[in-house]
């Protein structure tokens, strides 16, 4: 019996933007009927070999076979009729579409859409039962949770006819409970043939649910292993080229004053839908109050407020002083001259301005701070020196400071921000989703930089969805579920069953 042809074969791909060479001679063969994960630090080029994969760039060179055939792919059409589908870390679904009409979108079988509404019912409810992906057909993409989301976008990847299935950091924004739903459904689809790619910066994925791992380093392929014969250390090294600490190392925290004081903040939004319903909380200086819960369920609103660009009722005291929570543009600079440093959860459109320099991004909100003047005038100069050297302590990848931010990877995008903002030693730091698509090496050195922070007596409010985050770094952890604070936690005397269950807005007595 001879063996079968790789479902996915890439032979000697190579891609450069510039002068930066993003993927060097890249070779890799993923068997049909696997899970086969790829992981990399940020900058590895895991994101650019995907992309050229689905026909968003081309290649440089080298060779793309599927299903032992050469196969040319020069834009997402010709993937999908290769039979590859794509799940993106940031779902494509048209908000105020069904399910059903996302799922022809750009599939219609001309310009009567009836005959394809019926046609994709039929094959909606065949996938469902099929693999286990029970959706609502005439729910609205905007009143289904993200759980469900990522199961259309499945939905969508299988009703394209996709036979190898690639998913981009699948579970950034589930609970455990949906993750492990996520991975059930992936186990099924293998089990039906299919084969999937998981790219994911989580060590516990790939170990829990991958049958082959791909390192990739510095734009080249590290080491292919079976991941039984691997171990997460082992892993680690080979991708970042060091030994690397997995878990947060930190002494007990010892709380001084109360630095922010919230009581019953309430925020509405636009629509006059209320997404933060009362929240009540301290944070003193000195520890870390870690926010968990899904995305969606008022973190944003929370944060965007205490930075001063959302406007709240209620009252917050920082240092003891009232905060004015009107929301004007004013307040947010205040804040950051009063000490109040803010991660926005999303770097790319709160964080940065994608197409300024590094260098531009570095002053954005300190750009009158004296060390950037030169009288009157701002010192592009200065800028750049201490952008140079934020960019080397933070080992931002390139280091080039005159490169526009929506070049480099998200996770070089997310230690710009990070740089701007800690470097300012503030007495107060608002983070949100601080290690979001960002490489194991750089969570270890983001982490120590939020744990020394505290060690010097800072006040740290810390917005993650990530659990293991949020239970390693927290000195106290609040749960948020629906806009409301389900309740608060010590860390050592709770778990992951708890807080996702708090996550979906139970407690594991009611459970």
């Amino acid at each position: 019996m001879t063996n079968p042809a790789p479902a996915l074969e890439l032979i000697g791909i190579c891609k450069a933007f510039g002068p930066v060479q993003a993927n060097k001679n890249i070779s890799i063969r993923v068997m049909p009927g696997t899970i086969h994960g790829i992981i990399g630090e940020n900058g590895a080029g895991k994101s650019t070999l995907m992309s050229i994969l689905y026909g968003f760039y081309k290649a440089d060179a080298g060779e793309i076979y599927v299903a032992g055939r050469k196969t040319l792919i020069p834009d997402s059409q010709a993937a999908i009729s290769a039979g590859i589908g794509m799940v993106f870390q940031h779902f494509k679904l048209v908000e105020n579409f069904t399910v059903l009409e996302n799922l022809i979108l750009g599939a219609e079988d001309g310009f009567m859409l009836g005959k394809s509404i019926s046609k994709a019912r039929r094959l909606l409810k065949s996938l469902s039962e099929d693999y286990g992906l029970d959706v609502d057909p005439d729910a609205k993409i905007e009143d289904i949770g993200v759980g469900m989301r990522q199961r259309v976008e499945i939905l969508k990847a299988l009703y394209r006819q996709a036979d190898i299935l690639i998913l981009d950091e699948p579970t950034g924004t589930l609970t455990p409970a949906e993750a492990d739903q996520l991975f059930r459904i992936l186990g099924r689809l293998k089990d039906e043939g299919k084969t999937i790619v998981l790219i994911t910066h989580k060590l516990r994925e790939i170990m829990d649910v991958t049958d082959t791992v791909s390192v990739m380093r510095a734009g080249e392929m590290a080491a292919t292993v079976k991941t039984s014969e691997v171990s997460p250390p082992e892993l680690a090294e080979i991708m970042v080229g060091r030994k690397v600490l997995l878990s947060v190392v930190k002494e007990p925290a010892t709380p001084g004053p109360k630095m922010l004081e919230v009581r019953d903040l309430k925020v509405v939004d636009n629509y006059g839908v209320e997404r933060l319903k009362g929240a009540t909380f301290d944070v003193r200086a000195g520890e870390i109050l870690g926010i968990a819960g899904v995305a969606g369920n008022g973190q944003s609103e929370l944060l965007e407020a205490l930075a001063g660009y959302r406007k709240a009722t209620g009252s917050v005291k920082y240092k003891g002083n009232n905060v004015d929570l009107s929301g004007v543009v004013s307040n947010a600079m205040g804040r950051r001259t009063d000490g109040i440093a803010h991660v926005p959860e999303d770097r790319q459109s709160e964080g940065l301005i994608m197409d300024f320099m590094a260098w531009e991004n570095i002053a954005l909100g300190y750009h009158l701070d004296p060390e950037y003047r030169n009288g009157m005038l701002i010192d592009n100069g200065a800028i750049r020196e201490d952008t140079n050297q934020k960019m080397d302590r933070f080992d931002v990848r390139p280091q080039a400071s005159q490169l526009e931010v929506k070049n480099f990877s998200g996770g070089n995008q997310q230690k710009i921000v990070l740089a701007r903002e800690i470097e300012r030693n503030p007495d107060l730091l608002l983070i949100g989703q601080p290690t979001r698509g960002v490489d194991i090496g750089a969570i270890e050195f983001i982490h120590k930089q939020i744990v020394a922070l505290r060690d010097q007596g800072k006040a740290i409010l810390l917005v993650s969805v990530e659990l293991d985050e949020i239970l390693s770094l927290s000195d106290r952890i609040a749960v948020m579920f629906d806009g409301r604070i389900m309740g608060e936690r010590d860390p050592k005397e709770t778990d992951e069953g708890e807080l996702g269950l708090m996550m979906a807005g139970m407690t594991r007595g009611a459970a």
